[in-house]
């Protein structure tokens, strides 16, 4: 008897040693990884970078490039910073995809960003998600300099025919 209670309390312990360390992964805050990028990486000069934000719905994706855009130089998204898959189109982890992405291009020595913003478009919605704007605030806060923002959604000047027959999409 006392030893089936010794083994029950020492496996109740250590689940919750595991829950707690759970918790802690999932608690990572990405400002810190920007202020010790800040501190250990001191800028040499003034370099640019592009930061391509498309932001929907469901999820927000932040790409940073060199002036041109053929090279990609950090990628993030709020799939890759939260658990649920409903929480990833929410500013929160647009935040800090942002931080993550912001982080990265501060060890690379980008210091200033120029900002490009683009929604679903075509025939989805003409206007950036939720994320757009709590990315662009993470982005200055991390110390980048913004240069320019800019729309860059795709909108169609005559367009294909748009899905759903002509007496609509019936339910």
């Amino acid at each position: 008897m006392a030893d089936q209670k010794k083994k029950k309390k020492a496996a109740e312990k250590q689940q919750n040693v595991q829950q707690k360390e759970a918790s802690k992964k999932r608690d990572i805050s990405y400002e810190a990884a920007v202020t010790e990028a800040q501190e250990k990486y001191k800028q040499k000069g003034i370099r640019w970078g592009v930061a391509h934000i498309y932001s929907s719905k469901n999820n927000t994706i932040i790409t940073l490039t060199d002036l041109s855009g053929s090279e990609t130089l950090a990628t993030g998204s709020g799939g890759m910073v939260v658990d649920a898959d409903h929480e990833e189109g929410s500013p929160h982890a647009a935040m800090q995809a942002a931080y993550k992405v912001a982080a990265v291009a501060i060890e690379k020595n980008i210091t200033n960003i120029n900002i490009k913003i683009r929604a679903p478009g075509g025939h989805g919605s003409k206007v950036p998600g939720s994320g757009a704007q709590s990315v662009v605030r993470a982005l200055s806060r991390s110390g980048l300099k913004i240069g320019s923002i800019e729309d860059v959604t795709p909108i169609p000047t005559d367009t294909t025919k748009r899905p759903g027959g002509r007496r609509g999409r019936r339910v």
